[in-house]
């Protein structure tokens, strides 16, 4: 699928975002041990985000700026501490599980580990049939027909509805996982690394099987990575996650042309390239990320950045919407 046509079936989707996330937050207590809570991590701290349907959004940042925790918290996997979420019009933030049965089954999650989403006592079969017992009023036969179908579709042989999820490969069981998933019919699917630990040539494979997937099942996204060229590749938004927040947020292209938050900039600096990894001096992140825990004041990227100027350290400052198609979180972006 090309990116025109990509661009073309967005354009042809309803008006509504089919997800819309608002101030989202997520904190974790820190208790000492003798179990008092001595402050928060905060590990989603007011995410705005608005996906239309049909969308391949993408959610990116080093490991522990809280994408994964932002997944799981529209899930209900997290409960949010505060904030709202709106999926399909309905606000599913606060919903009871007996409540959100109906409505989560159109909103899927991947697991970055395939294999955890499987019971390694039930044959694929069995795997693939749950989801439909729990969800679907349909008969034997029905279901059966509809994970054939599946299966199918995610390119695996109907030979394997009989092996263990431990007989087949990674990039197999990625596949069990989305057929799993796919099987309840869901409008928007959260995927986490999906790509990660595959070999670049399953990488590929899995790549062009979500695209396929996309234009099939009239699906919408949400890829969370931390590998920029395959989000490059696939998705037509980005938002840049750093401590719980974004930093920077807009189109696929205007992100990769021209970054205009440091944090971003010094991301694509470190972009694999074919050859080897882009080492320029244009790269120049360094040192860990603070503690969530214990957050420094103002900008949360201030005691990494070689731009930083004394009233970074007074405002935490929000996304501006100067350019087109691009919002950023720093007064010094230009």
């Amino acid at each position: 699928m090309s990116a025109q046509e990509l661009d073309d079936t967005i354009e042809a989707a309803t008006d509504r975002p089919i997800l819309e996330i608002q101030g989202l937050k997520k904190y974790f207590a820190i208790r000492n041990v003798w179990k008092r809570r001595i402050g928060w991590l905060k590990a989603v701290d007011g995410v705005s985000i608005s996906v239309q349907r049909g969308e391949i959004i993408g959610v990116v940042g080093e490991s522990g700026c809280g994408k994964s925790t932002l997944g799981k918290a529209l899930m209900g996997i997290h409960q949010p501490t505060g904030g709202k979420i709106v999926f399909e019009g309905n606000d599913i933030t606060h919903l009871k599980p007996n409540q959100s049965r109906e409505l989560r089954s159109q909103l899927q999650y991947s697991y970055q580990d395939p294999g955890a989403s499987l019971d390694p006592r039930w044959k694929i079969r069995r795997s693939l049939h749950e989801p439909l017992i729990i969800h679907a009023d349909l008969v034997h036969e029905e279901r059966d027909q509809r994970v054939h179908d599946i299966l199918k579709a995610v390119g695996l042989p109907e030979g394997h509805l009989d092996l263990y999820p431990h007989e087949i490969s990674g990039g197999q069981q990625r596949r069990v996982g989305l057929a799993r998933i796919l099987t309840l019919q869901p409008s928007l699917i959260i995927l986490d690394e999906p790509t990660s630990g595959l070999d670049v040539s399953v990488q590929a494979t899995i790549i062009n099987l979500f695209l396929d997937l996309h234009r099939t099942f009239k699906l919408t996204y949400l890829f969370i990575s931390h590998d920029l060229s395959v989000v490059r590749m696939i998705c037509n938004r980005i938002a840049v996650m750093y401590l719980g927040k974004i930093v920077e947020i807009g189109d696929t292209k205007n992100i990769f042309k021209n970054p205009r938050h440091p944090y971003t900039q010094s991301l694509l600096a470190a972009v694999p390239e074919i050859g080897g990894r882009k080492i320029t001096d244009d790269f120049w992140l360094e040192g860990e990320p603070p503690n969530p825990g214990n957050l420094p004041s103002g900008c949360r990227f201030r005691t990494r950045c070689e731009k930083a100027q004394p009233q970074c350290a007074e405002i935490d400052p929000p996304l501006r919407r100067d350019w087109p198609g691009q919002e950023v979180a720093c007064p010094l972006a230009e």
